[in-house]
């Protein structure tokens, strides 16, 4: 049974059909991975099935009830979270502050600026710090965190309404090798443990690789190919689209020294 289930989604810009009929599903506990070169029409998908954009056609069903066209805290309230490309938390509150001040939203409480919100749901926000391995640095303030450990507090704050549909936008930008494969191995956890659906866009294509389940690739709008990481990995027709050449991931190649010939 799908999650989600996207149908036949279009959006242009003037005359540039950025989004051309895109169809795909995702089930629940799956991560999906939405990838393509520069331009295919990965942002304007993802920030379709966020709200931050109207698509101009199809449907785009969470589960059974259809959610285009509605403004992002609408589908946040209809269990849809979202992590940013660049991490956003409050640098001058503390990490467990953070947490507080998104399980208040959750709750529906985040103008009630009269009751202390020092006090809310303490446990439960140190809870969420545990299970992204934030818990012994719940005091510190933010601004004092490396960029790996910003982006644990900024999906322990995703997780504060228990969303069933995490939407992840380049969750590893920024962030050296060995700290966005650990994250993304979290968040596979994370996925399986709360049966929560996750779409991610990514251009590192080792966390791709390794921890989606399905790869939907765009180019120019379309879906060129679908499959589990392997099939994508070998597919012909990817490698050229993605790259002109060679393999996905492969490293680019070496720039010339300066004044060799071209």
């Amino acid at each position: 049974m799908s999650l989600l289930q996207v149908t036949g989604l279009s959006k242009s810009f003037g005359g540039v059909r950025a989004v051309d009929g895109v169809d795909f599903s995702l089930a629940p506990g799956e991560l999906l991975a939405l990838i393509g070169p520069n331009g295919a029409g990965k942002t304007t998908t993802f920030n379709m099935v966020g709200g931050q954009l109207v698509p101009d056609a199809g449907a785009i069903v969470l589960d059974g009830h259809d959610i285009a066209g509605l403004p992002p805290r609408a589908i946040w309230r209809r269990g849809v979270g979202r992590t940013f490309q660049i991490a956003e938390t409050f640098a001058s509150l503390t990490v467990l502050q953070n947490v507080q001040l998104a399980l208040l939203s959750a709750d529906g409480r985040i103008f009630r600026v009269w009751r202390p919100a020092g006090t809310h749901r303490v446990q439960d926000a140190l809870a969420l710090l545990e299970r992204v391995g934030m818990g012994a640095q719940a005091a510190r303030p933010c601004s004092e965190l490396a960029y790996g450990d910003i982006k644990r507090v900024e999906l322990a704050m995703a997780l504060a309404h228990a969303p069933r549909l995490l939407l992840m936008d380049e969750p590893t930008a920024g962030m050296a090798p060995a700290e966005r494969l650990a994250l993304m191995a979290l968040t596979r956890e994370l996925a399986h443990e709360r049966r929560m659906g996750v779409l991610f866009t990514e251009h590192s294509m080792d966390v791709v690789f390794q921890h989606a389940d399905r790869v939907l690739v765009l180019v120019r709008g379309r879906i060129l190919a679908e499959g589990p990481p392997a099939a994508i990995q070998g597919n012909a027709q990817v490698q050229a689209a993605y790259l002109g050449t060679g393999r996905i991931g492969a490293a680019p190649p070496a720039a010339a020294a300066p004044g060799a010939a071209p």
